[in-house]
């Protein structure tokens, strides 16, 4: 089975800590969040972000997602690989669903796509999916 799934997502909560600095000043910090998906994807995700921050107040970030919750009508979790950049309170990034990492009635879930969180409103996504 191949779709497509669009909704949005609310960032609940976020728990932010520099580790360190780069060279020039870059602050490296890591995060950990957990966010609730409405749409195509009703349930909750919990996230680990690595993020580094850049003079210019601009953001590059990876992380790794479990989501847990029902893709249609089917229940279970995956994770989502994740990879941005936040510039100008705009995060936009790519998603992958990790190979493997499904389990319920999404064992066997692959795809791709991406969002956009602009500071203050939920979050949209796109993913195309295909379940063995």
């Amino acid at each position: 089975m191949s779709t497509s799934a669009t909704g949005q997502f609310d960032t609940i909560s976020w728990d932010e800590h520099p580790f360190g600095e780069a060279n020039g000043g870059s602050k490296l910090a890591r995060a950990t969040v957990t966010n609730v998906f409405r749409g195509d994807i009703e349930g909750r995700g919990t996230l680990e972000y690595l993020m580094v921050y850049h003079d210019d107040e601009s953001a590059t970030f990876i992380g790794l997602e479990q989501v847990v919750g029902r893709l249609a009508d089917r229940e279970g979790s995956f994770v989502l690989q994740h990879s941005g950049t936040y510039r100008d309170s705009v995060a936009t990034g790519t998603w992958t669903v990790v190979p493997g990492s499904g389990t319920g009635d999404l064992s066997g879930l692959t795809g791709e796509g991406s969002f956009e969180a602009r500071h203050g409103q939920p979050a949209t996504y796109t993913l195309r999916l295909t379940l063995d």
